[in-house]
């Protein structure tokens, strides 16, 4: 059975987010489904939530004057690390 709701977000995203997933070959419900297997799998958020330590922002921003940017927090003490 499927249910029917409805959701609040910023137009512009809204938008942009209907274009990229276009490109996947996806309707913005069909990602709304994935999304929503995914929190199911995962039993909880499919990503990582969380506010920056200190110690986090302070790294970021050194890297950031160097021109440098990671994908994952792992990646960038290790580089500091060295």
């Amino acid at each position: 059975m499927k249910t029917q709701t409805t959701i609040r977000v910023d137009e512009e995203n809204y938008f942009e987010a209907k274009d990229i997933l276009k490109k996947l070959g996806l309707s913005y419900s069909q990602a709304i489904s994935v999304f929503n297997n995914m929190i199911v799998l995962n039993n909880g958020l499919p990503f990582d939530v969380k506010v920056p330590t200190k110690e986090t922002q302070k790294a970021l921003s050194k890297l950031e004057k160097k021109g440098r940017s990671y994908t994952n927090v792992d990646d960038l003490f290790k580089e500091l690390d060295s």
